[in-house]
């Protein structure tokens, strides 16, 4: 990855503002400029980068870690054992003596979205006048570089082999979570076999019935697939950190003509919504364009939900395709295209792919099967 680079970039944008150091918080934005991701944060980690030097606060238990991959000039460490506890043993401490080196006045940069509200007075108490770089770091993410590009590419592709397969354990009767397993297990076995060494991993989520299917949002569960469901299965895959996204909603047992159309309506907004996304548009005419297909048909009270989101090393990043965002789109930009409806009585309906905006237009990097004759399970 191009660290460097990026911090090269940060640091020439803090010249700009007068920004003497930013403090990173948020894990994905460490990770981003230093390629250093620990497992939990309730322990904090700090990437302080000044003009001159990248430094990381960390604790004891990733000491080893940070060295093997932190790409910075140096880190202090705090100790949480008793028989250090002479030597620091609280971030804080770290923290404040690197603070020091400032004068009262300095602009010091922050994540405003993301730092707590109590290390935000910490740093208030200093007399710094703390300055937003959340937002610079955001934008530089959301363009993406040709190294992060290729793990998304190969974050589709495990995406697809692990959809495929647990659709073809789509029957009456099995669970939830035992249909998730089975693309879960394929998953795992093809990335240990394909891609030694590397970090590999995965969410997902199958929501299924009448009822669960029309609440977008849920945890896979205990339920046993019943004929005549409508499922939707969402499926997020990582490859050193970058996410893909793929989702399907299908019929297990014979859907009526309505449910039918239901998804044949979400399948031409998708296709809509993905024919469309390019450089030069605004993020909005995307989810104002797909929400006209329901709209159109009846079914515009049933969207509660904007068209896609950026993505990347988050879950959900910005920028979003939202009705209000004039944001115009550029090459490099990662969107999940996803319009969906929610009716109920007779479930939800949603497909999600991930695209990439090339120069001309864009491209998807999940192709797992969209049309309705290879969603029909018996």
């Amino acid at each position: 990855m191009r660290l460097d680079l990026r911090v090269k970039r940060l640091r020439a944008y803090m010249e700009e503002e007068g920004i003497s150091l930013s403090l990173i918080w948020e894990p994905d934005n460490q990770y981003y400029l230093c390629g250093f991701r620990a497992i939990s944060y309730s322990r904090p980690i700090v990437t302080a980068i000044g003009q001159e030097k990248t430094e990381l606060i960390i604790p004891g238990l990733e000491e080893l870690h940070a060295a093997e991959k932190a790409n910075v000039d140096k880190i202090h460490v705090y100790h949480e054992q008793i028989a250090l506890k002479d030597l620091e043993i609280s971030y804080l401490g770290h923290l404040t003596k690197l603070l020091k080196r400032y004068p009262g006045g300095t602009r010091i940069g922050i994540e405003i979205a993301s730092l707590p509200a109590s290390v935000y007075i910490f740093l208030k108490e200093f007399g710094f006048a703390l300055v937003d770089v959340g937002q610079k770091i955001t934008a530089m993410r959301a363009i993406k570089d040709a190294d992060e590009i290729e793990f998304l590419k190969i974050a589709g592709q495990l995406s697809d082999y692990a959809i495929g397969r647990s659709m073809e354990h789509a029957r009456v009767g099995i669970s939830e979570l035992e249909f998730d397993s089975a693309g879960d297990s394929y998953l795992l076995e093809i990335a240990t076999r394909d891609y030694p060494g590397e970090l590999i991993g995965y969410e997902d989520w199958t929501c299924s019935g009448i009822e669960r299917s029309a609440m977008p949002h849920l945890y896979s569960n205990t339920r046993r697939f019943e004929d005549g469901d409508v499922v939707i299965h969402s499926r997020q895959v990582w490859f050193n950190g970058y996410r893909a996204e793929n989702e399907r909603t299908f019929f297990v047992g014979k859907p009526s003509e309505k449910q039918m159309d239901l998804l044949k309506l979400a399948i031409e907004a998708q296709r809509v919504g993905m024919e469309m996304i390019r450089p030069g548009i605004a993020a909005k005419e995307v989810d104002i364009a797909t929400y006209r297909i329901f709209d159109k048909a009846g079914y515009g009270e049933y969207v509660n939900h904007r068209a896609g989101h950026g993505l990347g090393l988050s879950e959900h990043e910005e920028p979003y395709l939202r009705f209000d965002n004039g944001l115009i789109l550029e090459e490099g930009m990662v969107y999940t295209i996803e319009p969906g409806i929610y009716v109920p009585g007779l479930g939800g309906y949603r497909h999600s792919d991930t695209v990439i905006l090339t120069k001309k237009g864009s491209y998807s990097i999940t192709r797992h099967p969209r049309e309705i004759e290879h969603l029909r399970f018996y």
